[in-house]
């Protein structure tokens, strides 16, 4: 079994930055996605499970073994990094294969794992090219062979796909899914792209200021955000937070407002964004700007006047202060 369980793990540098006491588990052979802005923990995090980082406190331990202050080649993991890290001066196999010939694993080993690897990856044809001679998104899949060759059962990404654009994304997502649940790996991948977390994810941990905000399957935490902070990163576009009475601010999803004649909140049309399948109409509200979802195309012009509706189900509410979620009233219209 590969579980990964971090508990109460803090680290700092001189007091500053770092984690804070932060706990979770990843199950064996799941994809846990550690989501977050920049700076608030999530890369140090994934450093602390790789032994890259020492913790300051806490205790980590993979597969039931106690590895807080074991090296990373003792931990038994892969990793695959953002740069992709791979040596210019190598073929491609020879960059897959470079991690067994550090550990000498005989030959005959070795070609038959890559063999294997070249097949699982797409990269079979390509063996004899340099890396200069790769595609973006050829060269992260000699990473992921890498990783993958090594037959480690935990397998750490960090934000592997940040340098490839939206399509090449796209099909990395799906690829990597699908490959973690075909070898059953368990993975721990940190981005800050909400749209690869709710994706990508058995599990999601938001992460904020060396804090976790939220812990939940990737529906939880878009349904039901513990925070107006949690509502307002997941989504796209984001949750709608207006001003509230009873000290509260409530929040509506785009997709949930509708565009009515009468009894509805007053509101002007701002702007219209047509994305083809749908359009984002932004409204101006006493409360603040509100970004409605409608289906096809708005011909609306700026400065139309509007009433904003939904159904009290669909509502959420954070307090003011403190930006935690209240159980919603019934009586909020």
């Amino acid at each position: 079994m590969s579980e990964i369980v971090v508990d109460a793990v803090s680290k700092t540098w001189g007091g500053v930055g770092g984690v804070n006491r932060i706990s979770f588990k990843a199950d064996a052979g799941t994809l846990l996605v550690l989501l977050g802005p920049s700076g608030c923990g999530k890369s140090t995090t994934l450093r602390l499970i790789a032994g890259l980082e020492e913790v300051d406190s806490g205790t980590i331990t993979i597969g039931g073994r106690d590895v807080t202050h074991l090296s990373p080649a003792e931990r038994r993991i892969s990793m695959v990094f953002q740069s992709y890290a791979l040596f210019p001066h190598l073929n491609v196999a020879e960059n897959i294969v470079f991690g067994l010939k550090v550990r000498r694993v005989g030959r005959a080993e070795r070609d038959e794992r890559l063999k294997k690897v070249a097949d699982i990856v797409g990269l079979s044809h390509l063996l004899e090219r340099k890396p200069s001679q790769l595609s973006g998104g050829q060269r992260q899949r000699v990473a992921l062979g890498r990783a993958i060759i090594a037959e480690a059962p935990v397998c750490l990404m960090d934000e592997p796909l940040s340098n490839l654009d939206a399509k090449l994304r796209h099909e990395m997502r799906t690829e990597i899914r699908s490959l973690q649940q075909r070898l059953g790996m368990t993975m721990v991948y940190v981005t800050h792209d909400q749209t690869e977390a709710m994706t990508m994810a058995d599990r999601v941990i938001l992460m904020r200021d060396g804090h976790i905000e939220q812990n939940g399957a990737p529906h939880e935490l878009y349904n039901h955000p513990a925070s107006d902070f949690t509502a307002r990163f997941i989504g796209t576009p984001p949750m709608n937070i207006i001003s509230w009475h009873d000290n509260a601010m409530l929040g509506i999803r785009p997709e949930h407002i509708t565009l009515v004649e009468s009894n509805g909140i007053p509101a002007t049309v701002k702007a219209v964004e047509y994305l083809g399948a749908d359009s984002i109409i932004l409204c101006d509200t006493e409360g603040g700007t509100v970004s409605v979802r409608q289906t096809g195309y708005c011909s609306l012009p700026p400065g139309t006047s509007v009433g904003l509706a939904w159904h009290n189900r669909h509502i959420h509410l954070f307090d003011k202060d403190s930006g935690r979620r209240r159980e919603t009233e019934t009586s909020v219209h």
